[in-house]
């Protein structure tokens, strides 16, 4: 058995049997592993980005890590932008990239580059094998340290030889810690805070965003009277009926800055302190006021749900106390497509158990509040900011939850950066439905514009900011990617077209002309 056979064993009998890959030559053993060791499935994407963000999406619905494939230093850059968000996320996902052999490297071959310096900022345990006998034992290891506390990337980097050399066999799997227990100590300073608190914000992140850690914050609420908050862009939040209907913690720095104005306490559950996106004249960083008490509930690598039950608790909170959202029957949108329209639309249509992957931006800034009434359903966010995550964190949930529809909601500017998810999801035939804003511009950057106080841009700002001429055209790019695909004009014809699109098996896609 060589070493690379070795790994897929030593993943598989881990419990990780999902491969993201876009492999090259320095791969090619591990590639003929995944045949020589059944039980992994091997996923083709045509772009690392979309590889990356594959993993992420599988790693929030599933829990677990998926291995990824990349093919050295410039391949796994090509998937950074992904793994950034994917560490916002605290998504488990292990990287194997493959590495010049190891006797090789002093030649400086023209794809050689310094791997290492590439994958740690974005990797929360990293380590390059130095033989194929150890190369089990380091794939055990980095499924581990992936799961532990949260979950987070683990990156093994595995120079060919010590791929195609002999190896002992593969390597048991290697214990871990799960999300760790707040203290009993922790829970009563908080509860303390709440109560001699007559204003008070409680925000939620990380597995706080789950049924049992809602509910629990919903109890509190009704007890203390705070007010709960989501973070801006949570990772995997479960929303509709039956569930509070929480919103989340505003974009803008001026917004947050007011909310928390008038604020004594602020308790953080498995989150941290919200701040700026970026730095503005006369604005913080910190959004909090310094008269404003910051308590740390659980950070997000602790059992926030555990925490937030055991405070209400404390509290003293009535078993079913809090709001909850009732189901809603949309009245049909007519009419011209805008955010409004358009996200009365989706959550209309929507079935129950859907996962929304979000990434509408400015279009669909309305979908959110609505879909409170929709039937349950999962959401994932752009949790880093690094555009292009939606249709690849679509392929991934829609691999981790094979009997669920995944409605992949997308802004058309960002949804260029991985369109090639398309053909992954094509390939696959995923119960993907994909919605594309086509606003036909960045128009987020054109609000940023005007927060910068220019309000006539020039004719270069325009065209950075603009996208046509010419036009794109999604429902052609789909067609030659393998998806089906039409396009929408109105309300009425959105929901004409969205509906026989979540009605199919497969992949759909509808442009929806903003």
């Amino acid at each position: 058995m060589n070493g690379a056979e070795a790994l897929i064993r030593t993943a598989t009998a881990a419990g990780v049997d999902v491969c993201f890959a876009n492999p090259g030559t320095t791969e090619m053993h591990v590639v003929a592993a995944l045949d020589a060791a059944p039980g992994m499935r091997a996923v083709l994407a045509l772009f690392e980005g979309v590889v990356t963000g594959a993993a992420d999406g599988y790693a929030r619905l599933s829990g677990k890590p998926a291995l990824t494939l990349l093919h050295l230093g410039p391949g796994f850059a090509n998937g950074i932008a992904n793994l950034h968000n994917a560490r916002r996320a605290h998504s488990p996902i292990v990287n194997v990239i493959g590495d010049q052999a190891t006797w090789h490297l002093a030649a400086d071959a023209p794809l050689t580059s310094d791997i290492e310096s590439l994958a740690r900022p974005v990797s929360r345990w990293l380590r390059k094998s130095a033989t194929a006998a150890a190369l089990a034992g380091d794939t055990a290891d980095a499924i581990a340290a992936a799961r532990v506390g949260g979950g987070g990337a683990a990156t093994l980097i595995v120079p060919a030889d010590c791929a195609w050399g002999d190896s002992p066999g593969p390597a048991k799997a290697r214990p871990f810690d799960p999300r760790k227990p707040v203290t009993s100590g922790a829970i009563d300073a908080v509860a303390k805070r709440l109560r001699g608190s007559d204003s008070a914000v409680l925000l939620l992140g990380a597995d706080a965003l789950g049924r049992r850690g809602q509910l629990a914050a919903a109890r509190i609420a009704a007890t203390t009277r705070a007010r709960v908050l989501l973070g801006t862009f949570p990772h995997c939040v479960e929303r509709g009926a039956g569930l509070p209907p929480f919103p989340k913690f505003p974009y803008f720095p001026e917004q947050g800055v007011e909310l928390l104005s008038k604020v004594t306490e602020l308790v953080l559950a498995g989150i941290t302190e919200p701040v700026a996106f970026f730095g503005y004249p006369k604005l913080p960083s910190k959004l909090a006021p310094e008269s404003c008490h910051v308590s740390t509930l659980a950070s997000p690598e602790e059992d926030s749900a555990g925490a937030l039950e055991a405070l209400a608790e404390a509290l003293g909170a009535k078993p079913d106390a809090g709001i909850r959202a009732t189901r809603e029957d949309f009245p049909e949108a007519t009419g011209k497509l805008s955010s409004e329209t358009l996200g009365r639309t989706l959550a209309r249509l929507q079935p129950e158990g859907a996962i929304v992957v979000d990434e509408a931006a400015t279009s669909g800034a309305q979908w959110f509040s609505l879909a409170a009434g929709a039937p349950p359903h999962t959401v994932l966010s752009l949790t880093g900011g690094a555009i292009g995550q939606g249709l690849p964190n679509a392929v991934g949930a829609a691999i981790a939850c094979p009997g669920r529809r995944v409605i992949a909601f997308q802004a058309d500017g960002s949804g260029m950066y991985t369109v090639q998810s398309l053909w992954t999801m094509a390939r696959e035939q995923l119960d993907v439905t994909v919605v594309v804003c086509a606003n036909r511009a960045y128009r987020i950057l054109k609000v940023e514009l005007a927060r910068a106080d220019i309000s006539q841009p020039g004719p270069a700002a325009r065209a950075l900011t603009d996208l046509e001429p010419p036009t794109l055209d999604f429902v052609s790019l789909a067609k030659g990617l393998g998806v089906p695909a039409e396009r929408a004009e109105s309300a009425e014809q959105l929901s004409a077209a969205l509906s026989r699109a979540l009605s199919e098996r497969g992949p759909r896609l509808v442009e929806a002309v903003i």
